[in-house]
């Protein structure tokens, strides 16, 4: 499959499920929201405390599942992971990065500097998915 037609399908739905590797080799799986910039990267808000989060810092590869029109139409983009800061500050590079995600997915919120006090609270990061392979059986 082509990446750019999996990009396409990962565009078209937000709702994706992420998995990961455990130590020990098994997947982790994790229901995610994702938007996909002009520059092809996905991106998910996740929390510095959950374990795809530590998966990535140990081994930085994924896969994202996302469906097509119907059950049996869905792409699976390979990708390598990459991190934003922690969110520290209310206006930092990570709060930024995470307002765009909120925007590019939802629109615009209804209080911005409750959004931001919330992802400094959260300790929250974008997670950066570059693709580096897709397959599936888009319909």
């Amino acid at each position: 499959m082509e990446l750019d037609r999996a990009l396409e399908a990962a565009r078209a739905n937000h709702q994706s499920v992420l998995t990961t590797m455990h130590k020990d080799g098994k997947p982790q799986l994790s229901n995610v929201l994702h938007s996909v910039g002009d520059d092809a990267v996905i991106r998910v808000s996740t929390t510095a405390d959950r374990a795809k989060y530590k998966n990535l810092r140990r081994e930085p590869w994924a896969a994202l599942k996302v469906d097509g029109e119907s059950f049996w139409s869905y792409a699976v983009i390979e990708a390598d992971a990459t991190f934003s800061e922690v969110a520290a500050d209310p206006h930092d590079a990570a709060v930024e990065e995470l307002v765009d995600y909120f925007r590019s997915i939802n629109g615009e919120h209804s209080d911005w500097d409750d959004y931001r006090r919330a992802m400094v609270s959260e300790q929250r990061v974008v997670l950066r998915l570059t693709p580096t392979r897709a397959y599936g059986a888009l319909r």
